[in-house]
């Protein structure tokens, strides 16, 4: 059985003397699909990201962190050691999350009001949530030696 297309069936490929071949990888792009919503995943995936409401630490909390942050202050040339708890805003919606960092403090600064670890972190004291340092434990017992 022959078809119209016989005499032309086992040539071999065209191959141009002007054109360098396009790789297969490129090939392949011109078929990829098409994203008509360009961002939409994004957008989906930034609304369903979770973020924790701040919550501002009360009175007595504040009164602790103070008398933390003023001891830190006084021991400074013990270069203590201290796991800080803050909180980060989110900045693209409301609330954030929580973050924790341990560090030996370089300065408590009170007129910029922050708090300045060796390796350069420097946390605003309306950040802070809870601090936690051997100092304290050591301070307290020898208050209570008193």
């Amino acid at each position: 059985m022959s078809g119209p297309y016989d005499d032309i069936l086992h040539l071999p490929h065209p191959v141009s003397s002007r054109h360098v071949p396009m790789s297969r990888a490129d090939r392949a792009a011109q078929f990829s699909p098409f994203a008509a919503l360009t961002g939409y995943d994004a957008a989906i995936e930034e609304t369903g990201r979770l973020t924790d409401p701040e919550t501002e630490p009360d009175e007595q909390d504040k009164l602790l962190l103070g008398k933390q942050l003023q001891q830190l202050s006084d021991h400074l040339k013990e270069q203590p050691v201290v796991d800080v708890t803050y909180f980060i805003p989110d900045e693209r919606k409301e609330g954030g999350r929580l973050a924790h960092r341990s560090g030996t403090v370089r300065r408590v600064d009170s007129c910029l009001r922050v708090l300045e670890l060796t390796d350069g972190t420097k946390i605003p004291f309306s950040a802070l949530r809870e601090l936690s340092s051997s100092l304290f434990y050591r301070l307290a017992a020898a208050e209570n030696e008193q």
